[in-house]
């Protein structure tokens, strides 16, 4: 029972958060000491109050007069000096606490986007391809701004709060206890109303979070695909399906809003009780004589500062479970399992020579058939294999498992003879150098986009990377040369462009592995044809593996193999294949346009 109710404990938001950030508790205590300071100097005035007239009706028999202050003027100089004091304090702690917890709420949230974006970085693709990147970013950037809703302003009213009932609540008692337990009789009722509607409010607040994050999915997956919605002419119907998103969130925030805006009304009625029964009953007692005339006015201007601030418990409430739902949402990404680790072991890339071998290897993606089964394959160091087969056939996932980008299912894969599971991530990926069929370009210059995952690399390396992978002639005849922005995605430059840009950021990073999917695909045949001649420089020295539909990339390669259906079914040199009349030669038939793929009539 105890491990369950600790279990329950460590899953409410609040305490899940305050772990996540353990270091900034000296941050949190003393914005926390400030604000109880504020609120004390905050509750002095209603005694100043109660004392002036004191002062006033009684003279020189006033309380004030007991602790050496006899006329009346030198007992108001003193309200007058304890009154400035008092204000400057408060004034000085109000700024502070300000301070404190605004700058409490910035660091929090750059620490967890910090933290969620790092461990993000961590997970396998798989986690990338069960969710979306709309859905991510707005917990990356959404849900935790959400967060300042609360850290700014309502952690702060709620222990001024708390203080307030504390020390008001007891003055009263301790002054007038039979006029004061009617200030006290809505507390409870008050409480457990806000109990009931945080426990009504939380999932409410969490659909919403999540249709938010429904629509940032939309906007994101249209941003990125807006030439197909162009060139298909569905813009009105990607309109209505975002309106149909949009307004799935409208609804769910106007269901959290209905609740909570009953609230506030429904505490002001228990709150007018109190306030008409210390005015009603404390008078009495002030006239009949029971009271002392500066306690009952104490009385009535503390009994607004003990209960009125309770009516802002609903507004605390209301940005509480905002910020927690969000807080969930981007505490669960941080606690998303990471089902590839590095190993120990520490990688030079210097001294790796470059053998690769595949022993028995066996992998599906998801819940899919087998794609690779008791596959093997041995690359000698500093050898050029060349890799063919048809769509699916699993030539891209080798070298997505060679990356560790996803889990083998079983088997091993080995570099130099230790299997890559051993080495630290890091150190594995900075040794393979990848140019991808699908390639990507950042937002940047041709220069940053040549030199990324090479920032000390100089200004002639990255032109003779550019000349390697043909692309020095057309980025020397653009208005800025190297300097050209090539947009988002590298939307401003041609694909064949962009895929010799990232050939020869592959080229600068000089890795002892390089692996070519598909990097010409995207290239004419003569700029194809030159980069072939380039491929015995950018070979050089380093284990190889090219990935090709175009035979003509991969026919000088020391080795060739085929796969179909995730095995090997033919290896060979280019010109032992053509002997063998099997599948490659098929294929090199219909390329070389020596037989008809179409049917005749």
């Amino acid at each position: 029972m105890k491990l369950n109710s600790l279990i329950q404990l460590e899953s409410v938001p609040i305490i899940r958060l305050a772990r996540s950030q353990s270091k900034q508790k000296k941050l949190i205590l003393l914005a926390t000491f400030c604000s109880i300071l504020n609120k004390l100097f905050d509750l002095a005035p209603p005694v100043l109050i109660g004392v002036s007239i004191d002062v006033v009706i009684r003279e020189k028999a006033s309380w004030l007069s007991s602790y050496g202050f006899a006329s009346v003027p030198t007992q108001l100089s003193v309200l007058a000096l304890a009154s400035f004091l008092i204000w400057s304090a408060e004034s000085f702690f109000e700024y502070l606490y300000a301070f404190l917890w605004r700058d409490l709420a910035q660091r929090t949230q750059h620490n967890l986007r910090i933290q969620a974006y790092d461990h993000m970085q961590k997970l396998e693709m798989s986690f990338f391809e069960n969710d979306s990147s709309g859905r991510l970013l707005a917990i990356l950037n959404d849900d935790i701004n959400q967060l300042e809703r609360f850290l700014d302003h309502g952690a702060n009213q709620l222990i001024q709060l708390f203080v307030t009932v504390v020390i008001v609540g007891g003055a009263m008692a301790w002054l007038a206890p039979g006029v004061a337990i009617f200030a006290f009789i809505p507390i409870p009722i008050i409480l457990l109303g806000s109990i009931i509607f945080q426990k009504r409010l939380a999932p409410k607040y969490r659909n919403v979070r999540e249709k938010a994050g429904d629509m940032a999915a939309r906007l994101s997956n249209n941003l990125g695909g807006i030439f197909t919605i162009k060139s298909f002419a569905t813009e009105s119907w990607e309109l209505e399906r975002l309106k149909q998103d949009s307004r799935s969130y409208q609804l769910s925030n106007r269901e959290a809003i209905r609740l909570s805006a009953a609230f506030i009304p429904l505490i002001r009625f228990a709150i007018l009780f109190a306030f008409l029964a210390i005015l009603l009953i404390g008078g009495l007692q002030a006239w009949q004589g029971n009271l002392e005339i500066g306690i009952y006015s104490f009385l009535v201007f503390i009994t607004q500062r003990l209960l009125w601030p309770l009516t802002t418990l609903g507004h605390i409430l209301d940005d509480y479970q905002r910020s927690m739902a969000s807080a969930n949402r981007v505490l669960d990404l941080i606690d998303t399992q990471i089902k590839i680790s590095g190993g120990s072991l520490r990688l030079d890339p210097k001294k790796v020579k470059g053998a690769i071998n595949f022993r028995s290897v066996c992998f599906k993606y998801n819940e899919r058939n087998d794609l690779l089964k008791n596959f093997n394959l041995e690359i000698s160091a500093g050898s050029t294999i060349g890799i063919v087969g048809s769509t699916g056939s699993g030539k891209s996932s080798l070298v997505k498992l060679l990356l560790r980008l996803y889990a083998l299912d079983s088997g091993e894969i080995e570099l130099d003879g230790v299997p890559i599971r051993e080495f630290e991530l890091v150190d594995l990926r900075r040794a393979i150098a990848l140019v991808n069929q699908e390639f990507y370009l950042f937002h940047g210059t041709i220069k940053e986009n040549i030199s990324y995952g090479n920032n000390q690399a100089t200004p002639a390396q990255i032109k003779w990377a550019a000349k390697l992978a043909e692309a020095s002639e057309f980025i020397e005849r653009l208005p800025y040369g190297y300097d050209t922005l090539v947009g988002e995605r590298g939307q401003k430059l041609s694909g064949g462009q962009c895929q010799r840009i990232a050939l020869a950021r592959a080229i600068l990073k000089d890795a002892p592995i390089l692996i070519l999917d598909e990097a010409t695909a995207s290239v004419d045949n003569e700029t194809e044809a030159a980069i072939q001649r380039s491929l015995s420089k950018i070979t050089s020295n380093r284990t190889t593996i090219v990935i090709a539909h175009r035979l003509s990339t991969i026919k000088n390669a020391d080795r060739i193999i085929v796969i179909s259906k995730g095995s090997i079914v033919e290896s060979g040199t280019h010109l032992s294949l053509l002997k063998n009349k099997g599948i490659y030669s098929d294929l090199w038939n219909v390329q070389a346009g020596e037989r008809n793929i179409y049917p005749t009539s």
